[in-house]
């Protein structure tokens, strides 16, 4: 069987949605929900009904019996991805539930067919505890092939994924940490390439230290970036400070490398970047006061943390989450080729290699036609799943190691 989208079609190549969209016209397109399953073989008569179900398809019973390895062969279950959340971090809505999650989850299904080929099954789960979520999972096992963890809440998604992964045999990743971390080292590699400037002498400020922030910083400091100084609403991550969950501690101790002390103010004097993955709105006067020819990187849906035409009279390359500005960083752009990539090469884990290469796949795709306005590719260009699936593939057959700053 295949799971197909429902009522979607993909624009043409770099064409933005830059019409207000009408609260009508979306309920009724999510109206039964978006996604259908159909059958892969013919259904037409009553030998293919044999055929299909009984009796034929006690003897594929009988084969994955005798040989469990089979299952691959003759069932989705290799290459199924599922998308699971507990709908406490659901976009901007916050803890919503796991009902109001399952849109959500549906769409992200719907995504990984249209922009990877993959299968996916959108699982909400009514708990919120780390202990029943992964007893839910494994023995969820045999159904699936690789697990997206998605909108789970800070810090438990750092606990659950972790755990998580030791647990089961196959590919699991939370998209809100890695595929945005991953997007947002292929759009700086971008920026830098555009200004002729190397990651290595950048000073990076990242405003939020949930799920996205922590996976930010710790991608860029594998990707060579030696200064990375994380804001959370209580002000710097610094060692010693008050308020600190084990998570921050321990991102303390490796960022942040002249110790400073203070709220965001202090934190981008003399910054090059500025990555805002929070809600806290950025007051325009701080721009001011960061490096010359800085790079505002506003994620912040649906509002950024300073509007784009603000960001631009001080920062020549500006950078948002909406698909309604230039620069979007969107993780459709990552997750669909990380995945497709590591089932490809049956890996049974996404490595921090294997997500450094999925950035790399996606700066090269740009590189082609990169300006201040263009530093990642569209998200319908065709070559991004592919290019970053083969990628990610190449990087599950190598060992980890270190990464040279560029």
């Amino acid at each position: 069987m295949t799971i197909v989208p429902e009522r979607i079609t993909l624009p043409e190549v770099d064409r933005n949605v830059d019409q207000e969209l009408c609260r009508d016209e979306i309920l009724a397109a999510h109206h039964g929900g978006k996604l259908n399953i159909t059958p892969s073989v013919p259904l037409g008569g009553a030998r293919d009904l044999s055929i299909a179900y009984s009796p034929g398809v006690a003897e594929v019973s009988r084969v994955i019996a005798a040989d469990a390895g089979l299952t691959k062969n003759y069932t989705w279950s290799d290459r199924l991805v599922a998308v699971v959340s507990d709908g406490t971090a659901v976009l901007g809505l916050g803890d919503i539930g796991p009902r109001a999650a399952l849109p959500v989850m549906e769409g992200k299904a719907a995504l990984f067919k249209a922009f990877g080929g993959l299968n996916s099954i959108p699982l909400v789960l009514d708990t919120t505890d780390v202990d029943e979520i992964i007893e839910t999972l494994v023995r969820l096992r045999p159904s699936f092939g690789a697990v997206n963890l998605e909108d789970i809440a800070a810090p438990r998604c750092f606990e659950l994924e972790r755990r998580l992964v030791e647990a089961l045999d196959c590919p699991v990743m939370h998209d809100d940490q890695h595929g945005t971390a991953i997007v947002v080292l292929a759009a700086l590699r971008g920026a830098c390439a555009v200004q002729r400037r190397r990651l290595a002498e950048l000073k990076v400020v990242i405003t939020g230290a949930g799920a996205a922030g922590v996976a930010c910083a710790e991608i860029l400091m594998a990707a060579g970036v030696t200064d990375v100084t994380v804001v959370d609403s209580r002000g710097i991550l610094v060692p010693g400070r008050a308020g600190m969950n084990e998570v921050k501690v321990e991102l303390a101790e490796r960022t942040n490398p002249g110790r400073r002390s203070g709220g965001v103010a202090e934190a981008l004097a003399g910054a090059d970047v500025f990555i805002g993955l929070s809600c806290a709105t950025l007051p325009e006067r701080l721009l001011s006061t960061m490096a010359a020819e800085p790079m505002v990187f506003a994620l912040s849906n649906p509002d950024p943390e300073v509007r784009p035409d603000v960001a631009r009279r001080y920062a020549p390359i500006v950078a948002t989450g909406r698909s309604d500005f230039p620069n979007q960083i969107n993780n459709v752009l990552a997750f669909p080729g990380v995945f497709r990539g590591a089932l490809d090469a049956g890996a049974t884990r996404i490595t921090e290699r294997m997500k450094l290469a999925a950035a790399e796949a996606i700066f090269a795709v740009a590189s082609d036609d990169l300006a201040e306005d263009r530093i990642v590719p569209s998200p319908f260009d065709p070559r991004v799943a592919s290019t970053v699936a083969a990628a990610v593939a190449r990087a599950a057959g190598e060992p980890e190691g270190g990464h040279a700053a560029n």
